[in-house]
Order: C-alpha cells, then sequence, then structure tokens
C-alpha cells in the first residue's frame, strides 16, 4: 500500500522541482533518502524512565530504537564509559513515509505556540535538523499515562545537493517552512 506522500511526492513533488531547478530527468530530483530521531537520556537515571523512553519512541515511530552508548567518561556530566546516554532510530521507506506525514500533518499543529520552521534549520545540503520539546504532541500519546516529558530531535536527510534545493523539496512536500 502507497503512502499519499509518496503519492503527493510523485505526482506534484517531482514536475514542480524539474521546472524550478532544470532537472534533466526524475532520477535526479532529489528526495527524502532518511529520517532519524535522537533522543538524550543523559539526565535519566532511572531504569523505569528509560524503559518508558524506550517504549514511547518505539510507539512514535514504529521501530525500536538503538541505545547509544558513551564513548567517553566525562566527570562534569557524571557519565561513564559505555553509559547509555541516548537512543537514535533511523527510519527509511514507507516508515520514514508515515512518520513524515504524522509530523506535518499531527504532530507539529499541535506543538505550542508553534510559528512555522525557521528556514535556519537547515543545513548546507538542504538537510532539516527540527527540535520538539514535547513527545506527547504525537497522536500516538493521546491517552497515554505518560509521567514525564521528554523531547527529541528530528533531522530529514535528503539527496539534494544545494540548501536552496532542500528547502524548496520540504516546502512542497508540505512542510510549514516560515517565508
Amino acid at each position: 500500500m502507497k503512502n499519499l506522500l509518496q503519492e503527493k511526492y510523485k505526482k506534484e513533488v517531482i514536475p514542480a522541482m524539474q521546472v524550478k531547478f532544470g532537472y534533466p530527468n526524475v532520477m535526479s530530483t532529489p528526495q527524502l533518502e532518511k529520517v532519524v530521531v535522537n533522543c538524550g537520556v543523559g539526565k535519566i537515571r532511572d531504569e523505569k524512565q528509560l524503559a518508558e523512553v524506550v517504549k514511547y519512541l518505539t510507539a512514535i515511530t514504529g521501530q525500536k530504537p538503538s541505545p547509544r552508548p558513551a564513548k567517553k567518561a566525562i566527570a562534569s556530566f557524571k557519565t561513564r564509559l559505555g553509559m547509555i546516554i541516548g537512543y537514535r532510530i533511523t527510519l527509511r521507506g514507507r516508515r520514514m513515509y508515515d512518520f513524515v506525514s504524522r509530523l506535518i500533518d499531527l504532530a507539529l499543529p499541535r506543538t505550542r505556540d508553534f510559528q512555522g520552521i525557521d528556514p535556519k534549520s537547515f543545513d548546507s545540503k538542504g538537510n532539516l535538523t527540527i527540535g520538539i520539546k514535547e513527545h506527547i504532541v504525537f497522536p500516538e500519546m493521546i491517552g497515554e499515562d505518560y509521567k514525564f516529558l521528554f523531547g527529541f530531535e528530528v533531522t530529514v536527510v535528503t539527496t539534494a545537493k544545494k540548501r536552496e534545493e532542500g528547502v524548496e523539496l520540504l516546502k512542497l512536500i508540505g512542510f510549514p517552512i516560515k517565508t
């Protein structure tokens, strides 16, 4: 079953990008490569809370996160070598398109005081990185009995070569980018 976002990309975004940037064929048009979700849990010391974070991230993304251990001990951050300081999920294919459509249509509009994505959130290659301050903006969290709030970072990686191409691609896909 095809995702509505994939259909929109093929029917509307590719022709619009070809007209604007003059790509010779469909395959040279930028596209979404992957979505990476990062969540830092360095301040959380309780094992039950870590299990809750994993449960909620799994519910939001549809994929189990991989733990990220500390590479070296830093006394001022109270971390030890090998201690779990974060979780990462890399989404590709159907799960990526499902997550992006929920992010655009449901989560971002529910974010408190959301006025659009700042164009400064794009890097030089056209990849977008945004921070979600509260995990409860996603529809999977409605009705859950959450005990604490946590935030995470979402990076949308594109195959664009320039920043302008990435901004235009995500704007055509439906991301609410400030102009």
